[in-house]
């Protein structure tokens, strides 16, 4: 267990090293464009110190046209780390310290919940390559806390931790999805309202200042996720650039994510026995970012950790690894791409950035039908899906 815990933490570190030297490049030129973009080290987190007036102590809320475009938890984050200095690199500086201790943190945890892959986690190269594009770690270590204690059946530590985490980052409510069909299969029905309840409260509770307080700050968050167009790594930006416009977005998206999420409802009920979160929360989120107008490259951040613990012996391996390989070709294609939008001499043209998104995409469905076919081994014996959702309404012998 020790040797474990020291090897653990020497990748860990070596990992956020690596990352570090990748992303500390875009210090000395001041993340100019497109030199940001051509060396792959472009951060949201110095963009934003100036941009949303972090760099002037304002509020994150206060402005109901350039308030931060994040949760509450992840703006308070973004303010209190700006409180401690005016320099937009001390500012990258400082939050990238925080995010390696919660990286660190991350790797004991899936440690914990997945020990014989949990070696997986430092040495993912696309993990190492996103670690700081973003603070999505945040959000992620209140998931994966959650995820934890859920299984462990600790279910109002688990619905504190997911509250939390979706007043970070907005993903985790997917997870609700899951979380409802398990205990519901189980029959633990005043477990399942206590833990929604107990959700929508910690939520409430988190938010509802900000909401009283400055209600169009907080809301611009979830307009722009409405109001936005086709965006980075989506379907359907790859499709627009392959030269099919699709009309109707928001209604495709939508219908998309319905037909991904009949497709989930589908598969849990084929499985036997009922699954543990830890072991289909993967395959939820992935189908969710897959159908979404956006597909952001640290999206990987929270993938990586959800499809360790969802492994369940060395033949899940090589899927795991062309994932991830699809995933690294994919982080070089869009800044190299970005770099060329954004005036270089050279780089990838928008229907080559489309081919190797189409690429990242297939890569990730290979990974959630391997999963995913791993537990329909053992197919329920009661019948079809639809026998089994309708097992309740037979009448007592």
């Amino acid at each position: 267990m020790a040797l474990r815990f020291r090897v653990l933490l020497a990748l860990a570190v070596l990992a956020s090293l690596i990352s570090f030297t990748k992303f500390s490049h875009c210090e000395g030129t001041a993340w100019a464009s497109p030199d940001q973009y051509i060396h792959a080290c472009y951060s949201d987190i110095p963009a934003l110190f100036g941009e949303r007036d972090l760099d002037k102590n304002q509020w994150p809320y206060t402005s109901d046209t350039n308030a931060v475009e994040y949760p509450v938890i992840t703006g308070m984050v973004m303010f209190v780390t700006a409180l401690f200095t005016d320099s937009f690199v001390a500012y990258f500086n400082i939050n990238v310290l925080l995010l390696v201790l919660l990286f660190i943190f991350l790797v004991f945890l899936t440690s914990k919940i997945k020990p014989e892959f949990s070696y997986l986690l430092p040495v993912a190269p696309a993990m190492i390559a996103s670690l700081f594009i973003n603070w999505d770690l945040w959000a992620i270590i209140s998931m994966m806390l959650a995820i934890f204690w859920f299984d462990r059946q600790a279910y109002s530590y688990s619905a504190i931790a997911i509250g939390i985490s979706i007043s970070t980052k907005f993903l985790p409510i997917f997870l609700l999805l899951p979380i409802a069909f398990i205990l519901w299969r189980g029959d633990h029905i005043r477990e399942l309202v206590k833990y929604l309840v107990t959700t929508v409260g910690i939520w409430l509770a988190i938010n509802l200042a900000f909401i009283v307080t400055t209600p169009t700050g907080w809301l611009r968050f979830y307009k722009l996720n409405l109001e936005r167009g086709a965006d980075w790594g989506s379907l359907w930006l790859a499709l627009n650039q392959l030269g099919l416009d699709l009309a109707n977005l928001n209604y495709l998206s939508l219908l998309l994510l319905l037909i991904g999420i009949s497709s989930i409802a589908i598969f849990f009920f084929k499985i036997k026995s009922t699954p543990t979160l830890t072991s289909v929360a993967f395959i939820v989120l992935a189908t969710v970012m897959l159908a979404s107008k956006v597909y952001s490259p640290q999206y990987v951040l929270w993938l990586t950790p959800l499809a360790i613990i969802a492994l369940t012996n060395a033949k899940d391996l090589p899927a795991f690894w062309i994932w991830q390989g699809g995933e690294i070709i994919y982080h070089i294609a869009i800044w190299q791409h970005i770099a060329l939008v954004t005036g270089a001499n050279f780089g990838l043209p928008a229907q080559a950035y489309a081919g190797l998104t189409l690429l990242r995409i297939a890569t990730c469905l290979y990974l959630i039908w391997t999963l995913a076919k791993r537990a329909l081994q053992a197919r329920n014996p009661q019948g079809s899906a639809l026998d089994l959702l309708f097992e309740a309404s037979k009448a007592y012998p």
